[in-house]
């Protein structure tokens, strides 16, 4: 059997594991997330590609708050250095005053909210850009396909734990196997040439948010939204707002003034909280901030092979 590694972590700033990795798994499907059993007391799975090859990560917490780790692979030295970053313990949220009635309100039940960088670009991009403009459904089918037929399976004893495709490989995949994840061409192109530039991807952590965004966005298909979302969960950006998701500009309306807002009312609002600005939304979404879904739901396209 495979030889582990062992880890404690008794963190400075307490958090709770599932708050900090359940945002981080694509639909219950994902394979590259596992979770066993249920609350506080479960155990979180995670096959990594790390700069240092590939890892499986597997995380728990007892009830003190104290987190266990294992890892298996080339890349578990590496998998175990990045897990204070992923639970946010290097996060500052020093200046976040959540001064309007309802941040207050919401802050009195969450808590503190600290941002978790993953530390991988190529990790968040590559589900991020799977996710543009279709719904979730097709969404996490999509990048389930392609883990499971792209990828490999991690290293360590979880036999249904898989690691996403690198960058080579991703190059290699023809126009026509995309369509079958399915994947349209808009989409596939913008992984693919990401691939290409994925090292200096990855030399953007780190790196001003600002620059970040400038270096994603310059790359054909990478928009602000996909940008965002990268740069919440790979660099752990506390002001990165999803700027043009379905959801959220709506949903933090709705539970600022009851009605839902656009992203102009949105960026009107959040403002002031530079540079917190998604510390804000992620506090709303964690206090339950959901509009009721009444509306028609968008429909999955029906025109792509399966």
């Amino acid at each position: 059997m495979e030889t582990s590694l062992t880890r404690t972590w008794r963190l400075a700033h307490p958090v709770g594991l599932g708050r900090m990795l359940l945002g981080r798994r694509r639909g219950p499907g994902d394979p590259t997330y596992r979770l066993e059993g249920v609350g506080e007391r479960a155990r979180h799975w995670r096959g990594l590609r790390t700069p240092e090859g590939a890892a499986a990560l597997v995380l728990h917490q007892d009830p003190d708050g104290t987190v266990h780790g294992e890892a298996w692979g080339p890349g578990a030295r590496w998998a175990f250095d990045s897990v204070p970053g992923l639970l946010g313990q290097h996060d500052d949220p020093t200046g976040f005053t959540p001064d309007h009635p309802v941040l207050a309100d919401a802050a009195r039940v969450v808590g503190e909210v600290r941002v978790g960088a993953g530390g991988l670009v190529m990790e968040a991009l590559v589900p991020a850009v799977i996710e543009q403009k279709v719904t979730g459904q097709e969404a996490f089918a999509g990048f389930r396909r392609l883990v499971q037929r792209y990828g490999e399976r991690a290293p360590g004893p979880h036999e249904r734990l898989f690691v996403q495709p690198d960058p080579e490989r991703l190059r290699t995949i023809p126009s026509w196997e995309w369509l079958r994840l399915p994947v349209d061409p808009a989409r596939s192109r913008a992984v693919v040439t990401a691939a290409r530039v994925a090292d200096s991807l990855e030399r953007t952590i780190g790196l001003p948010g600002d620059e970040v965004e400038r270096r994603l966005t310059s790359l054909p298909g990478i928009g602000v939204w996909t940008a965002a979302e990268v740069r919440q969960r790979a660099h752990g950006d506390a002001d990165a707002v999803s700027f043009g998701d379905y959801h959220v500009a709506k949903d933090v309306g709705w539970a600022i003034t009851g009605e839902p807002w656009d992203d102009g009312e949105l960026a009107a609002f959040l403002e002031p909280y530079r540079p917190h600005r998604n510390r804000v939304v992620t506090l709303l979404l964690l206090a339950g901030a959901r509009r009721p879904r009444h509306g028609p739901r968008m429909a999955p396209r029906t025109h792509l092979p399966r």
